[in-house]
């Protein structure tokens, strides 16, 4: 079947689904089933998964355990996770300290940036609750913070209510907490894990790109923009390139890249609508037929 985006046909993909014959590329890869991967899948398009980026844990942990201790004696009232990368480093160094995750929050309250970092924490046994509705970014948790606890009379307890710990990673903006400082709460911010390079593709994935043969890539985070055009290079003319959320986009817009769509709710499915309103985009373009030329007026 003819690409719709790179060959010649004039109507989005049908049969299979939506994206029935696109080839996408997704910059990261999981060590179990990615939901990303799922849902381009479940909407027939063909993921070609590069791991683009990986994280890995911090270089020393003790920080981050000393952290977790904290929440299983209760020293925090709220952990506020930005990323839902943080979530397995997280589940690990609980272990690693004779504990689950589960029970270091039992009792406090916890905050999830957006519906993925949610489910996460959800699949590691903690309930959340609080999430921001709409678009899922630092910005949009801090605005839908609660408002600063009125202190208790008894020092300890109107102390640990305004506490917040916020496991972050490495290359993370100190948006959050920087917002929370603003308005009364201490925080404490902690490096969860780091975000580094994944490994150079190999040839066939590297001349798939080069050529266009993968006809458009989904964006998560300002390092897998990065490290795109670091490991595989810009994007040939006509590869669409689809965003997860807008500070991802401001990213690769800074370095050169041509923004097709940003999804408007950050989650596989809004990473999908995104990616198909771009392929109609695409598709409408190439089909609208040119301006008829300026009449030239009578002498």
């Amino acid at each position: 079947m003819t690409s719709p985006v790179r060959g010649t046909t004039t109507e989005p993909p049908a049969g299979r689904g939506p994206l029935a014959g696109l080839r996408v590329l997704v910059p990261r890869a999981t060590d179990g089933p990615d939901p990303l991967v799922i849902a381009l899948t479940a909407n027939g398009a063909d993921p070609v998964t590069v791991p683009l980026i990986q994280t890995v844990p911090p270089e020393d942990p003790t920080e981050l355990d000393d952290v977790l201790l904290a929440l299983g004696i209760g020293y925090y009232g709220w952990l506020a996770v930005t990323s839902g990368a943080a979530v397995p480093v997280l589940v690990d160094r609980a272990l690693e300290i004779g504990a689950t995750l589960t029970s270091l929050v039992d009792g406090m309250r916890v905050a999830a940036v957006g519906p993925a970092t949610a489910r996460a924490l959800r699949d590691a046994g903690v309930h959340v609750d609080l999430v921001p509705r709409g678009a899922s970014s630092a910005a949009d948790l801090l605005a839908a913070w609660p408002p600063l606890p009125v202190l208790s009379a008894l020092p300890d307890e109107g102390s640990t209510a305004s506490r917040v710990v916020v496991p972050r990673g490495d290359l993370a903006a100190p948006t959050l907490a920087t917002g929370l400082r603003a308005r009364g709460w201490t925080v404490d911010e902690i490096v969860a894990y780091r975000t580094v390079a994944g490994p150079r593709p190999d040839d066939a994935t590297r001349a798939d790109w080069s050529d266009g043969r993968i006809n458009a890539v989904v964006l998560t985070s300002g390092s897998s923009a990065r490290n795109l055009t670091e490991l595989l290079g810009p994007p040939p003319p006509g590869t669409l390139v689809v965003c997860l959320g807008p500070s991802t986009a401001a990213v690769a817009e800074r370095i050169g890249l041509v923004v097709a769509a940003v999804a408007t709710e950050q989650t596989p499915t809004g990473l999908v609508a995104a990616l198909f309103a771009a392929l109609v985009d695409a598709v409408a373009a190439r089909t609208q037929p040119p301006a008829p030329p300026a009449s030239r007026q009578s002498r």
